[in-house]
């Protein structure tokens, strides 16, 4: 969706970017806004989730950073795990929890993949401490569990959150088969001229 907003009505320009519009242009008092919309995918099985994350690799690049969520056990790790592999990068992806972070480095010419679990993380200062502004430009960043916290980090981020997809006949049983709903956000103008639909 566009809108176009007067440049001598501030409120109006912040109102917009409050409600996630991003500025693509101006011409003459006029500027252009852009929102980039929510888009789904259902997966079915943990392969599915971990396949998801390759394709989604192949569309990121040094400097993006993806914050996911989602409950315990949702998938978080098993989506990296397909991050890693579509970007190529050394060692196991594994959940970070007690590191707190981990950095793969590229087998090849693409960007490193730095790992992140805010989960036992205060807020921004500790996220901070983590000194992760060193790789930021040149590795894609994941964090889990970083809505609330890791926001910060950049204007421009894909925001994932991973729900169980359960139906009707669940009867309240939650097993890790059971299918997901991944919820893409894209925030800023990196995500203008990138076809996430086709993911």
């Amino acid at each position: 969706m566009q809108v176009v907003a007067r440049v001598e009505l501030p409120a109006s320009l912040a109102f917009w970017e409050h409600h996630g519009f991003v500025r693509t242009g101006h011409q003459g008092v006029n500027v252009h806004l852009l929102r980039l919309f929510e888009s789904s995918r259902r997966l079915t099985t943990p392969e599915e989730a971990e396949d998801f994350g390759k394709r989604l690799a192949g569309v990121l690049r040094a400097g993006d950073v993806i914050i996911l969520s989602g409950e315990l056990g949702a998938g978080k790790t098993t989506l990296t795990r397909g991050l890693g592999a579509g970007l190529g990068v050394r060692g196991d992806v594994t959940s970070p929890t007690f590191v707190i972070a981990r950095v793969h480095p590229s087998t090849g010419s693409g960007p490193a993949l730095v790992h992140v679990d805010a989960y036992r993380l205060g807020g921004i200062d500790e996220l901070d401490d983590l000194d992760l502004d060193t790789s930021l430009n040149d590795a894609v960043t994941v964090v889990e569990w970083g809505e609330g916290i890791a926001e910060a980090l950049a204007d421009d981020r894909l925001e994932l959150r991973i729900e169980r997809a359960l139906g009707d006949d669940a009867a309240g049983s939650v097993e890790d088969d059971d299918p997901r709903e991944v919820l893409l956000r894209p925030i800023g103008l990196r995500w203008l001229d990138t076809s996430l639909d086709r993911l």
